[in-house]
């Protein structure tokens, strides 16, 4: 979070971290960045939003100065990074543009070392602010949670949907971007078809998440979506968007890339638990599929989690 000092804004805490950790970058989810690299995940504590039913309200929601911070500087992040094998750091614990000057100076010593970066968001920032994060980040996931200001108001704190939609159309001009919607039965589900509509009038190619929502913090007593029911409503989007995943729920069969073109599977996963996937067999051959030489739109290339060998494409 930032403070006003005699006209200058300042970060309160810069360089201050919650949590670092080493996953697979699948679980954040990204499907089509750098598939099967290892992450290193960081995050600050602190959110420009108020959501009802954030699951990280411990860091999120609590004013950073009662939360347990350590030091680490954007150097040693970056060398904990090699020290571990990870080919891509994430920011993405809590809000990321509650912290821009740590996020900024991590990226431009990542980029030093030759290591891309990207962060998950709420995507609620200014103009200047997309901007910024479009040119020193690699790749990016936005949560849009409606299109509907309204469901905003009600559920996150905040009067208007259009900061979010304006930012992912600036960062889908400048790096890869990914989009995930958690659902809310009853709430915005009759929306699928109509944000799968506006993800695809920016660019069809943009992989789309979406997540029945578990319910956390101040949801804590509702009931779960229907997984059925939120599967059969994303019939229709998947004709719209070719790259839509529905994956936070174990046993998940809709984590899987599939070819646009012929309809064969030329990546499948598995969801271990959690929110994202697992890597189990990955065939496309130069980003193209195998079976009929489509295109498949992936950034950034594969590596083996195992012998961190990166694939030479």
């Amino acid at each position: 979070m930032y403070s006003l000092n005699e006209g200058t804004i300042t970060e309160r805490f810069p360089h201050r971290w919650s949590s670092y950790q080493v996953t697979h970058i699948e679980s954040l989810p990204f499907f089509h960045a750098y598939p099967g690299a290892r992450t290193l995940q960081v995050g600050t504590a602190g959110c420009n939003l108020a959501c009802s039913y954030c699951s990280n309200a411990f860091v999120a929601r609590t004013d950073p100065a009662t939360v347990e911070l350590f030091h680490v500087s954007p150097e040693r992040l970056v060398q904990i990074a090699e020290e571990t094998g990870c080919h891509t750091i994430v920011f993405g614990v809590n809000e990321p543009t509650v912290s821009i000057p740590s996020l900024l100076d991590l990226a431009a010593q990542a980029h030093t070392r030759g290591i891309p970066i990207g962060c998950l968001t709420n995507g609620y920032m200014t103009e200047e602010s997309a901007h910024t994060v479009a040119e020193h980040l690699s790749f990016v996931n936005v949560s849009l949670k409606s299109l509907s200001s309204a469901f905003y108001q009600k559920y996150a704190g905040v009067k208007s949907v259009n900061p979010v939609l304006r930012t992912i159309g600036i960062l889908a001009e400048h790096c890869h971007v990914e989009v995930t919607t958690p659902i809310v039965q009853g709430e915005n589900d009759h929306e699928i078809k109509e944000i799968a509509r506006f993800i695809a009038g920016i660019d069809p190619s943009i992989p789309w998440h979406v997540f029945r929502l578990l319910p956390e913090h101040r949801m804590a007593g509702e009931k779960a979506p229907d997984i059925r029911h939120i599967d059969a409503l994303l019939e229709p989007a998947r004709e719209i968007l070719p790259y839509v995943y529905f994956s936070n729920f174990v046993g998940s069969n809709r984590l899987n890339t599939v070819c646009p073109a012929c309809g064969r599977t030329v990546v499948e996963r598995i969801n271990p638990g959690g929110c994202g996937g697992k890597i189990v067999r990955y065939l496309l051959e130069d980003g193209r599929c195998p079976f009929c030489g489509e295109t498949i739109p992936i950034h950034g290339k594969r590596v083996m989690w195992d012998s961190l060998e990166v694939e030479d494409q």
